[in-house]
């Protein structure tokens, strides 16, 4: 007799690692359905914090700007930085999580553009700003990309580096029927200690971390333009269970 699809799952557990923590929503739904999630973290980032660095963030804060985020963890740094006032800042920046972060921090009518991935967003905000100056929020081992291509197009792109971003070694043991990338460095950390067996299949956030993990594996990689962690488990889910 054929098992329902459901007890059939249970029977053949999924693993998969994730290479930064999920929401325990997420982890939970994933186990009902049969799929155990490791969640491991590659990469470990830390705040800078010094005066220089709180003099160039402050002296942002005070003007009327364009500013560029790209990372969650930039924004959470500078918004850490607030006092009761927000700025007068017209702001870019990549994802939904993103979007809703400097929602909450910076006011609902902040956010002025927003894209998918870097190289889209530079070239958004190359077609609605000719000239003048960005101030871009970033850690430091962040993507060539955006800045190149804005700098190509006239655009002074004033970086400022807000946390530093470092690998965290695992060698692990275990193999997995499926891995989630999330972002380029966490890739290369992996990598740097580790091999995927030739049937583990790859989940990657946006086209830069999928060309990252395709320079380092041959094996399958399937990704989201979406950013979000929830955009790319749904596609973990999807591809192993079918449309849930």
């Amino acid at each position: 007799m054929r098992l329902p699809r459901k007890l059939e799952i249970l029977k053949n557990r999924i693993k998969i690692l994730s290479t930064r923590p999920l929401e325990p929503s997420q982890i939970n739904t994933a186990r009902e359905l049969g799929i155990d999630i490791d969640c491991i973290s590659f990469i470990e980032t830390t705040p800078i914090e010094n005066e220089a660095l709180s003099v160039k963030i402050d002296e942002v804060l005070t003007r009327k700007a364009t500013v560029v985020f790209t990372s969650m963890n930039a924004i959470d740094v500078v918004a850490s930085h607030l006092s009761t006032s927000k700025p007068d800042w017209g702001i870019y920046c990549m994802g939904v999580t993103s979007n809703h972060l400097i929602n909450q921090y910076f006011g609902e009518n902040a956010v002025i553009g927003t894209a998918t991935n870097s190289n889209d967003l530079a070239e958004l905000i190359i077609a609605e700003k000719k000239s003048g100056v960005i101030s871009f929020f970033c850690g430091d081992q962040r993507r060539d990309e955006l800045p190149s291509i804005l700098k190509n197009s006239g655009i002074i792109v004033n970086e400022i580096e807000v946390y530093h971003t470092k690998e965290v070694v695992h060698h692990l043991d275990k193999e997995y029927d499926g891995i989630l990338f999330f972002s380029p460095s966490a890739v290369v950390s992996f990598f740097n200690s580790n091999k995927l067996p030739e049937k583990t299949v790859v989940f990657s956030i946006g086209k830069t971390t999928a060309a990252t993990i395709a320079a380092r594996t041959k094996n399958q990689v399937l990704l989201t333009d979406l950013p979000g962690k929830d955009k790319l488990v749904k596609k973990m889910m999807d591809h192993f269970l079918g449309p849930i």
